[in-house]
């Protein structure tokens, strides 16, 4: 039975209600420490703020604006309390919550000041925003409570964020979401105070968005004849698809946003990512079609023909409807995986770069400056209209619009390399805030929302010239996988609360088992609002580290509340009878771990690992390669730490690779060696490939090795399956001290791969040597 969420936050807000001795009952009382963490919070010796039915909300005389964000508070209280509080324009009365501006207040206008007396609340803002985000502090403070009063403590709070630029995005074109769904988004997105929502509006799956020059975009683009079921099995489910935005409706949600301090910045993906506008308008693609909207997911290589000046005509009217819609600073332009298949090809986009003379450089095609030359022509006229292009890091190829922000998906690299030239920069690496990768929450317990915590949007080693230009982070949710708002919700849900954490609060602050407390505290407010969440982070979490000086793994276990875990280390089910958990176990030899949390009132999920030893289990060891930055997870310990990984590569069991993987392991005295195996993570349309080849080779000092066996493998074929493939290699038996082996990488993508000729991972977990 799965351990109740009702329960634990019924034990934490028991923690918040207080007893009145003079009155003999209880009265509920705030906590100040919410996601995100307000930068100072600065208790004042004095009688606390009491809320009550005669509480007003104020705003500034005249304000619209601010009555709105007081009309948002009186809602919060009543659905946290149920307590109904009226709001009207400042007065010098007692017992109120007051709104005032002071642009002094912090350097950022989204800053703010929150100060609490006996006889008031007042939240003074640099602007109206950070009035709107101090009152955020203040209704995620309440408690869920019947109570008729609340105490708030006196303090002083000053808060401002660490970046500018806080996104959220939202995908809409593999799969539609209503207006209502959009307006709840944004609501969710508001809530963690991200002040972004990147709405993708097109793909080559459908046209969301109506462009009246363009009517065909909606009534032939934004429809498919079936979709991909989303089972594996490659079969599709027959059933026509559909749906866009009108104007007006665009218009709707850009005013419902901007009433909570959320700019709408949309994407209209160009030059590829196209083929559902190519189905409207077949003249626009270098073949001149027919086409027809995408039914499969991935990259497509119909793309925009860039040496056909119409399509550069096509691209400045619909940006041109979409920049008298929008009143965003950015347009976000796209830019991501245009295959360059077609212009190869293309009489036209050949023609194109022979007027201009392009050639092929080490770094470059020439193709590559088809792209470079329609991104900065497209900037040029959004220039012209007084806004700015953002575009995916690819833009970066052939050369980057001069005036470009880059959004650095595929890594932080690309970023940096970005911001050393001086361009703006918004950190949104897949394999950290790609919250459509849903088993980043199957990691287990609270390890996928300590991945997105833990990231660094700016290395600290970064020169101030060049971290200038890095404003912010962003999440990002595709919609392949995602076919229901419910599951939308589920997959940012409680993720985003990290991702508010790295864009708003002092990254001195960072404190990740504090976060996880003032997150549970978060958690009713999720569930007054209706919202759905992954509820991993309520289950057991476990940490393993490898001991070498001991030969150990040593295993450390929490759950929430620090509540009773009883384990077994012989694979039975443990009960109240089993051992309880109290300090991190060493475990040395073969063991089947299971570990539960046994309550009154509720039992978790099991928690079960095989530890599985070998002569090279816990052994020390060392890469010549480093993994690739976004898969490094725990090192190079991962190899030989007795753990098996799943089909899951980016569970943290795996270690990527771009490079072969080189391994030497310290059997640390003369052993006995006849045979070493290990296993490879194959998931071909995300780039992870199968190892192409197998060393092993041994040395008596480290230093002069000999090889004692080797094997090649073909590359993998389109029709080859994902999954987990073992390789191993038996020789005669020899003696040695250490051992290198050696996985080869698969050189290059294949033709037949969506991104033929880039380069492959290699997913490499257990080594084993006997």
């Amino acid at each position: 039975m799965r351990l109740s969420v009702q329960y634990i936050i019924t034990a934490i807000l028991s923690c918040t209600v207080l007893l009145s001795c003079n009155k003999k009952e209880t009265i509920a009382t705030c906590n100040y420490e919410v996601v995100p963490l307000p930068r100072s919070i600065t208790p004042v010796e004095e009688a606390p703020f009491v809320l009550n039915a005669y509480t007003r909300i104020g705003y500034p005389k005249g304000n619209g604006k601010l009555k709105q964000t007081a009309e948002f508070l009186s809602e919060y209280i009543r659905e946290m309390t149920g307590i109904r509080t009226d709001v009207a324009e400042n007065t010098d009365s007692s017992n109120s919550i007051q709104f005032l501006l002071d642009r002094t207040v912090t350097a950022s206008p989204e800053g703010y000041r929150l100060t609490v007396d006996k006889r008031n609340i007042t939240i003074t803002g640099s602007s109206e925003a950070g009035i709107f985000y101090g009152m955020q502090t203040l209704r995620k403070s309440l408690p869920v409570t019947t109570q008729k009063e609340i105490s708030f403590p006196a303090v002083q709070i000053l808060d401002e964020p660490e970046y500018r630029y806080r996104g959220m995005h939202l995908d809409v074109g593999r799969h539609f979401f209503s207006t209502d769904f959009i307006k709840k988004y944004i609501d969710i997105i508001a809530l963690h105070n991200l002040n972004t929502f990147h709405w993708h509006l097109t793909e080559d799956q459908g046209w969301r968005i109506e462009i009246k020059k363009y009517p065909k975009l909606t009534e032939i683009g934004s429809k498919r004849k079936e979709s991909l079921l989303n089972d594996g099995s490659g079969k599709f489910d027959g059933k026509p698809y559909g749906g866009f935005y009108t104007q007006d409706e665009v218009r709707d949600i850009i005013e419902y946003a901007a009433e909570r301090y959320v700019t709408v910045i949309p994407e209209i993906d160009l030059p590829g990512h196209i083929t559902s506008a190519l189905a409207a308008y077949p003249e626009l693609g270098c073949t001149g079609g027919p086409y027809e909207v995408a039914t499969t997911y991935g990259v497509h290589k119909e793309v925009l023909c860039v040496g056909n000046e119409q399509s550069l005509r096509f691209a400045e009217d619909v940006l041109s409807e979409i920049i008298e819609l929008f009143p965003s600073h950015y347009i976000h332009v796209g830019g991501d995986e245009c295959p360059r298949d077609r212009w190869q090809q293309c009489p036209k986009c050949q023609a194109l770069i022979h007027k201009n003379g392009w050639k092929d450089t080490k770094e470059h095609k020439a193709e590559d400056k088809l792209q470079s030359y329609f991104m900065t022509e497209i900037e040029k006229f959004v220039n012209s209209k007084g806004r700015q292009i953002i575009g995916w890091d690819e833009i970066l190829e052939g050369g980057l619009a001069p005036n470009a922000t880059v959004m650095s998906w595929r890594g932080t690299e690309n970023g940096i390399k970005a911001a050393e030239l001086q361009h703006d920069v918004i950190m949104t690496p897949a394999g950290v805030t790609y919250f459509s990768a849903g088993q980043l929450l199957e990691l287990g317990g609270n390890r996928g929302i300590r991945r997105v915590y833990d990231f660094r949007i700016c290395p600290d080693t970064l020169p101030e010239a060049i971290a200038k230009h890095i404003i912010g982070v962003q999440a990002c949710l595709w919609s392949e996988r995602v076919e229901t708002p419910e599951r939308a919700e589920y997959l940012i849900l409680p993720r985003l609360a990290a991702l508010s954490e790295l864009g708003w609060a002092d990254q001195k602050q960072h404190n990740f088992e504090a976060f996880m407390d003032r997150l549970y505290r978060l958690i009713p407010v999720y569930d007054k609002s209706h919202y759905t969440y992954s509820e991993h982070v309520f289950q057991i979490t476990e940490e393993f580290r490898t001991d070498t000086v001991q030969e150990a793994l040593q295993v450390s276990l929490s759950t929430i509340g620090k509540r009773p875990i009883y384990y077994t280390t012989d694979g039975s089910l443990p009960d109240t009878t089993s051992r309880i958990y109290t300090e991190p176990l060493k475990i040395k030899e073969n063991t089947k771990l299971k570990a539960v949390v046994i309550t009154p009132e509720d039992t978790s999920n099991v928690f079960e690992e095989q530890i599985r030893v070998n002569k090279a289990t816990f052994k020390p060891s060392w890469l010549a390669n480093a993994p690739h930055e976004n898969y490094t997870f725990n090192g190079v310990s991962i190899l030989t730490d007795g753990l098996s990984g799943n089909q899951n590569y980016n569970t943290g069991r795996w270690l990527g690779f771009l490079k072969d993987m080189v391994l030497t392991i310290d059997l640390q005295k003369p052993t006995s060696v006849s045979s070493v195996s290990l296993t490879v993570n194959v998931s071909k349309g995300a780039a992870v490939m199968d190892a192409t080849g197998m060393e092993v080779w041994c040395s008596a000092d480290g230093e002069n090795f000999r090889q004692l066996a080797s094997a090649s493998y073909p590359v993998l074929g389109k029709e080859n399956k994902d999954g987990i493939y073992p390789h191993s290699l038996s020789f005669p038996e020899a003696e040695t001290r250490y051992v290198r082996i050696i996985a080869k990488v698969t050189p290059k993508l294949p033709a037949w791969h969506m991104w033929p000729g880039n380069p492959a991972f290699l997913f490499m977990d257990e080594v084993c040597v006997e």
